[in-house]
């Protein structure tokens, strides 16, 4: 018999709209509430008990007669996950009491929603069904020799035992051969779980289309799409790059009310920023941390490899920031991309604070670490990071691997490390693992071939003939510099002659070092024969020296032969190709023709920063100029400054001309050829003192100098 029991009890109600994430117990009240009411409840104790079953979500929201757009779709959390008044007048008229363990935190919102697993651990029947599983796995992979197995099916399938067929089931075609018989004879309904299983099958065997077709079979018979379910969609969208499926089927999952979980956060991001999509990934982001989910390491890679390709500093900057307000630490795998990431955006600096920081962290840096460092250092021509880095790797025994070796290489070329690079390259040759291939040879030649070293230039190729190491264009190429240098035309027309025997192709790397050569070369004879094997790469560019050569030759006729060979030449060579061919006329006294090439070089903008002007000062910037074009250029200057002078227009406080520093191996001569042209002009430009490469004249001073100089020119100053 049931006891009855009543009594009569003081209940507070207290209500906060202000912040949903405080706890249920308040102490405070609302003043337009009764702050008290009395209500008698009656209990009764039975044996028996009801549980009502929870209602079952649609598997997708009727579409809405107009797609939303993805900003749309990005709304404010409380406008998509909050429950209306009336959906909340529902929940609160039928209240259903729940025990919550103070000690445990919330649950995100962003948690996977898994369904209940079968209690295989419990069935009877579970070493049966596993050894019928394994028959199933031996069996021809066929359709007709695995369905002649299932006609023995051990006992009657149903959920439970089919379930634990099918997770046991490999590869994927089988597994969907199962699946199918499944649904053919109609066993019991097929619910979600099943649909989920044979969908990460799927993803592992790349089977997108699919995948699809199932997910939309779902839909028509009204089986709901979960968590899981929208999850194995959008990220095997991803790897089998149809990006724009995973943006569709990400936002059929937002239309649904559903909430994205890590993994989709993860992934769903990572498609965006695939696509470009910057401003959705950076408003994707800010949503997920405001519904409490924590993004990890694969997300921060993402961002951070999304800016770092672009090169956007301030976007990486706020990777990190992001970082530290969540308090996650990088690991390897983030540390990696952050340095990569800012040697792309150009801050050579920040990249060496993360190697420092990573180190300090207690990680080891690894092979592709140790690569990306040593490619920035070599960049920046930091010798002493160079060093510094070179010493830690021996001292401490990091990690080495071929790449890393060769960019070690490489790194010592650009910054000129004769003697570490040659200890390194003996290393190679003395190691089981990493013999030297024909990139370990190419940074070597260009080592010797930067310092002028032909000797063992030479002795190196043919070193590379005796161990069978395949000559490459870029070998060549430096061969071909450092054997012009030193005017050794003979043994450079063998070097190439050999190189096209060998079935190298120039490229127009290799043609813009035969053109500087030509500028070089102090007879007719050498030029004659660096010209043949520049013809044999790229005649039209002999014709166009031939043309320029001759003084009869128009104006017009020489833009548009120039408007040609730019036409075939790939746009980080165009401006190379210019200033060798000013430098040859240079050679040959034809200054008016040099003039007409930066002319026109500035008129295909080839020059684009060539001139800068401020109120208070007026440059020339020759940095990427070569030495006969720099000259050039700054007796167009002039010219057009005496012109302006005569004129009487007003003029700035101060003038300078920018050489750079020289560190790059290839500008060496540049500020002190550039010096001397100054003097030889009696131009009054000055070594700045604060600015390394920088010469700079007073309007008072340039001033007087010009008007000396307009009564004997006022074109061009020589």
């Amino acid at each position: 018999m049931a006891a009855t029991f009543s009594t009569a009890l003081d209940v507070h109600f207290a209500v906060s709209q202000s912040d949903p994430k405080r706890p249920i117990f308040f102490t405070e009240r609302l003043k337009h509430q009764n702050p008290s009411q009395r209500f008698r409840i009656s209990c009764k104790t039975s044996k028996s008990s009801s549980s009502s079953k929870p209602q079952q979500n649609p598997v997708e929201e009727q579409s809405p007669k107009k797609t939303q757009s993805l900003s749309e779709q990005l709304q404010p959390l409380s406008t998509t996950t909050l429950p209306k008044k009336d959906q909340a007048a529902r929940l609160s008229s039928n209240p259903k009491s729940t025990w919550v363990n103070p000690s445990k935190p919330k649950r995100s919102v962003l948690s996977l929603q898994r369904q209940k697993r079968s209690p295989h651990a419990y069935n009877p029947q579970l070493r049966e069904l596993k050894l019928f599983a394994k028959k199933l796995n031996d069996c021809e992979n066929n359709e007709g020799a695995f369905l002649s197995v299932l006609e023995q099916f051990p006992h009657q399938p149903n959920r439970e035992n089919s379930l634990l067929i099918l997770n046991s089931l490999k590869p994927w075609q089988k597994a969907y051969l199962f699946f199918n018989w499944l649904k053919t004879n109609d066993f019991f309904p097929m619910e979600t779980i099943f649909y989920n299983v044979m969908m990460k099958y799927l993803r592992l065997g790349g089977q997108f289309e699919v995948i699809e077709e199932l997910a939309n079979e779902m839909v028509s018979n009204e089986i709901p799409l979960d968590n899981i379910t929208y999850s194995t969609i959008i990220s095997c969208a991803r790897r089998c790059y149809h990006f724009d499926k995973a943006v569709e089927w990400f936002e059929r999952m937002y239309r649904t009310g559903l909430m994205p979980d890590e993994v989709t956060y993860s992934a769903i991001l990572d498609v965006y920023a695939k696509l470009g999509k910057v401003e959705e990934v950076i408003s994707l982001y800010e949503r997920g941390v405001a519904s409490c989910w924590k993004p990890d390491m694969v997300t921060f890679s993402v961002l951070a490899k999304m800016f770092g390709v672009a090169g956007d500093y301030e976007g990486i900057k706020y990777v990190l920031q992001e970082m530290k307000s969540v308090e996650v630490r990088p690991n390897l795998v983030v540390y990696n991309t952050l340095i990569e990431a800012m040697g792309r955006a150009g801050k050579p600096g920040f990249a060496r604070n993360l190697f420092e920081d990573l180190i300090e962290s207690g990680l080891t840096p690894n092979e592709k670490t140790l690569t990306a460092i040593a490619k920035i250092y070599g960049k920046a021509r930091w010798e002493k990071d160079a060093l510094k880095l070179w010493e830690e790797m021996k001292s401490k025994n990091w990690p080495f691997d071929f790449i890393l070796y060769n960019t070690l290489l490489t790194m010592f070329a650009d910054i000129g490390l004769v003697e570490e690079a040659e200890q390194l390259f003996i290393d190679m040759k003395r190691s089981e693992n990493f013999k030297p291939d024909s990139w370990s040879y190419t940074a070597m030649l260009n080592i010797y071939a930067s310092g002028g070293n032909v000797d063992k230039a030479m002795e190196l190729f043919e070193e590379m003939f005796e161990v069978g190491v395949e000559l490459n264009v870029m070998g060549t190429t430096c061969l071909i510099q450092c054997l012009g240098k030193t005017r050794r035309i003979d043994e450079l027309v063998r070097a190439f002659t050999v190189s096209i025997q060998q079935e190298i192709e120039p490229d127009d790397r290799l043609c813009g070092c035969l053109l500087s050569v030509v500028s070089l070369c102090d007879n007719r004879e050498d030029i004659d024969k660096v010209l043949a094997c520049l013809h044999q790469a790229n005649p039209r560019l002999v014709e166009f020296v031939e043309l320029i050569e001759d003084e009869k030759s128009s104006l017009d006729t020489v833009k548009e032969e120039f408007r040609r060979v730019l036409s075939d030449t790939k746009d980080d060579a165009r401006r190379p190709f210019c200033n060798c061919l000013i430098d040859i006329c240079r050679s040959k006294n034809l200054h008016e023709r040099a003039h007409d090439l930066l002319y026109l070089g500035t008129l295909y903008g080839l020059y684009p920063r060539l001139h800068n002007r401020t109120a208070d000062e007026w440059s020339l910037n020759v940095r990427t100029l070569s030495v006969g074009a720099a000259k050039t250029a700054l007796e167009e200057w002039m010219g057009t400054l005496a012109k302006i002078v005569k004129r009487g227009e007003a003029l700035p406080e101060l003038f300078s001309a920018q050489t750079g520093t020289g560190t790059h191996k290839f500008a060496q001569g540049l500020s002190n050829s550039f010096g001397s042209h100054l003097k030889e002009l009696g131009a009054p430009f000055k070594n700045s003192e604060d600015k390394v490469g920088c010469f700079v004249a007073t309007r008072e001073d340039l001033l007087l100098w010009l008007q000396s100089k307009i009564p004997s020119s006022s074109t061009v100053i020589s």
